[in-house]
């Protein structure tokens, strides 16, 4: 049960860490004129450490953490 907290609070944390990644990219990119790559950057890594997050609190909810 423990285990399984530790990892849904591994898969939220991993999921913040690529939406900020994924936003400093898009500011450099949107810096440099490339608005289109930009968006792109910002758009997967929302997609993807969402998805993360959604499925550690999803996770964290079924164990019945909160």
């Amino acid at each position: 049960m423990k285990k399984l907290w530790y990892l849904a609070k591994a898969l939220e944390g991993a999921g913040m860490i690529v939406v900020l990644a994924g936003l400093l990219m898009s500011i450099g990119l949107g810096m440099e004129d490339e608005g289109l790559a930009s968006m792109r950057y910002e758009g997967t890594a929302l997609m993807v450490g969402g998805g993360l997050f959604l499925g550690g609190w999803v996770l964290e909810r079924s164990i019945g953490a909160r």
